[in-house]
């Protein structure tokens, strides 16, 4: 903390910066305070529920821990460390971690399967490390300020620490309209940063170093069984990471969205539990949005009790608010706010973990991004009949993709088969829509240059095939800068409910690595997949095409109306926005509201929710109108003192 903060102060300080995020910790909080390093947790409850408090120390008090997620794995970890002479005195995975940084060091963030953000404090050597989980399922955040080093799993949480200001980088909101989400370590603030994936952070004598304990592979070995032996491996690996994933004090539930992802799952958790298996899912009053009809299919067919709640545009719009603030950066579509409304619908049903199928369309290569990589990668080598055919396959569910349209996407297809940004041929269409969503900020920077920058400095990413960049790509941005955080984590943990993706875990990517395009050429959707599970699911599961989860876009606030609104109609309020071009916003802002919806393109929409987000997160946060946005009181939340030896402080922490 800042040396003018008296150390008298520090209670109240912690309580304030766990208040922020107490929704992700209902259960308990604690916090420690020694030798000028505060860290605190607020706990969400699912293994060892009666012990396994936070901050937690070890035997001699040297080693403390705050953890945020879950070890699946621990139950193997605690045998071997009990093997080796290590004493437990819970039943809890945090004290699995612990032991395992005592025994092994950084080392032991290898042996990890979870989905984790830690902080351990050596009393000894004076360090704080921090480390967060190979695929980004838990956030971490930081500000280096000098003397005072602040982090917490959530930015908001630095609002609480006295003097701490706010402000939109430029930068960085370039780089996220253009490539959709943060780069690993960025976020939409100044001086605001997020540890990267895979990696852990030391900080001693003042000074910080972040180290890569994992990088992600996608160029392993291929698979040298039988497509029989392939697909037999596939669903092994897959109801193990299943069965890890059920490991809880408390009851798991599934998310089932009745597309092939969540259908696996649900099927591998009614075969696996001991007991009924709810799932829940969102249906849409629109019906152009909705898979209803296929989430009843699926949860009748394997015997689940099933549960939904339909969502409105009203509803999207009455609860954008809360859902951005929570989600802490600006959002290209409004998909995360049924995902929030979900959320609360799980834990008023009594269940704080569950199920989903996220990271099987990045393993087994499910989006249709890929398969228009292969195409235009291999597009001068083909007839035109051959073109034709593999265009139409991309989007059957979309019109534009159909017959009517080969002329003008045969001339699209021609213009992207030669790659323009070097690096980034995979990705190089869908950029274009976040070119245009840049054209919002006063400062015209190049929008890709950080993107760029990655990968040309990732080691070894040059000689990954274009297919494999693509996927590389979407594990380092797309995947946890959005779907595992904006739509999935950060709406969960809102109302204290906890997401586990059994295709995350780093036995099923590598088998996937393996297996990928090496029975089939790559346009059959997840072929591999579908073969390991065809006897077992509806014929609807296996048969219908891919239908991405969407929700309905700018035509929700033209609709609605809603009074924040006005954020972006009135130019008094744009006028707050430093960082916006007014009169490019302005523009757009007016073709929305006068032009039918039908009319709007992918990147005008998609641009129109990046301003309205971005207007609101400078009102909650860089403006501090808490009141806007109904951010948690402080009131309520009771603090355990786990340790506290005051002295000055320089590192603060607040974390679940």
């Amino acid at each position: 903390m800042s040396p003018g903060l008296d150390a008298g102060a520090v209670p109240e300080v912690m309580t304030a910066m766990l208040s922020r995020i107490r929704h992700r910790g209902p259960d308990e909080a604690g916090y420690y305070l020694d030798d000028g390093v505060a860290m605190g947790s607020v706990r969400l409850s699912i293994i060892d529920l009666s012990s396994g408090q936070q901050p937690m120390a070890d035997a001699t008090e040297r080693y403390w821990i705050a953890f945020n997620g879950e070890l699946y794995n621990h139950v193997e970890l605690r045998a071997e460390l009990q093997r080796l002479g290590r004493r437990f005195r819970t039943h809890s995975d945090t004290e699995v971690v612990l032991q395992s940084w005592i025994q092994w060091g950084p080392e032991c963030l290898t042996r990890f399967n979870g989905a984790f953000a830690i902080a351990i404090r050596d009393a000894v050597s004076g360090e704080l490390h921090l480390a967060r989980d190979r695929f980004g399922k838990r956030p971490l955040f930081y500000a280096d300020r000098g003397e005072d080093f602040l982090f917490a799993s959530e930015m908001k949480a630095f609002q609480a620490f006295p003097g701490f200001r706010f402000e939109l980088d430029p930068r960085e909101l370039a780089s996220v309209f253009a490539v959709w989400t943060p780069l690993p370590d960025g976020t939409p603030f100044a001086d605001i940063r997020q540890l990267p994936m895979g990696s852990f952070l030391t900080l001693r004598g003042g000074r910080s170093r972040i180290r890569t304990y994992d990088e992600l592979r996608l160029d392993v070995e291929p698979f040298t069984g039988s497509e029989a032996d392939a697909v037999a491996h596939v669903r092994e690996v897959l109801r193990e990471s299943v069965e890890m994933r059920l490991r809880s004090d408390v009851e798991v539930g599934v998310y089932l969205s009745g597309g092939l992802d969540s259908s696996i799952v649900t099927k591998l958790a009614t075969d696996l539990s001991r007991s009924e298996v709810r799932t829940f899912s969102v249906e849409f009053e629109d019906k152009t949005f909705d898979e209803s009809s296929s989430q009843q299919v699926v949860a009748a067919h394997l015997g689940t009790r099933h549960s939904s709640i339909a969502v409105s545009s009203a509803d999207i719009a009455e609860n954008f608010l809360s859902a951005v603030y929570h989600a802490e950066v600006p959002a290209f579509r409004t998909a995360f706010v049924p995902m929030y409304l979900l959320s609360r619908r799980v834990r008023e049903a009594g269940i704080k973990t569950i199920l989903s199928g996220e990271g099987a369309d990045e393993a087994f290569l499910g989006y249709s991004l890929f398969r228009e990589t292969l195409l235009r990668a291999s597009w001068s080598e083909l007839s035109d009949e051959e073109r034709r055919t593999k265009t139409g396959s991309l989007h059957p569910e979309l019109d534009h993709f159909g017959p009517a349209h080969w002329a003008h996407l045969a001339g699209l297809f021609q213009q992207f088969s030669v790659e323009q940004l070097p690096g980034l041929f995979s990705h190089e269409l869908r950029y274009q829509n976040g070119k245009f969503a840049a054209r919002l900020l006063k400062e015209r920077a190049e929008p890709f240059a950080d993107m760029l920058g990655l990968v040309r400095d990732t080691s070894g990413y040059a000689g990954l095939t274009p297919t494999q960049k693509a996927q590389w790509i979407e594990y380092k941005t797309l995947l946890p800068g959005y779907l595992l955080s904006t739509q999935g984590e950060r709406m969960g943990l809102a109302h204290g409910v906890e997401n586990r993706c059994p295709f995350l875990d780093p036995a099923v990517v590598r088998a996937a690595a393996s297996v990928n395009l090496r029975f089939d050429d790559g346009f059959v959707e997840k072929a591999i997949l579908k073969n390991a599970f065809r006897d077992e699911l509806p014929e609807i599961s296996i048969t219908r095409p891919k239908q991405p989860y969407r929700a309905p876009g700018s035509a929700v606030f033209k609709e609605q109306r809603p009074d924040y609104l006005e954020l972006v109609l009135s130019d008094a309020e744009l006028e707050k926005v430093d960082c916006i071009d007014k009169n490019f916003a302005r523009k757009l802002v007016g073709k929305i509201m006068k032009t039918p919806t039908a009319e709007i393109s992918t990147k005008e929409d998609q641009a129109f929710i990046y301003l309205l987000s971005t207007a609101v997160l400078n009102r909650q946060f860089v403006m501090g109108e808490e009141n806007y946005m109904g951010a948690p009181s402080e009131a309520g939340l009771k603090l355990r003192t786990t340790a506290d030896r005051r002295q000055s402080l320089s590192s603060m922490g607040a974390k679940r």
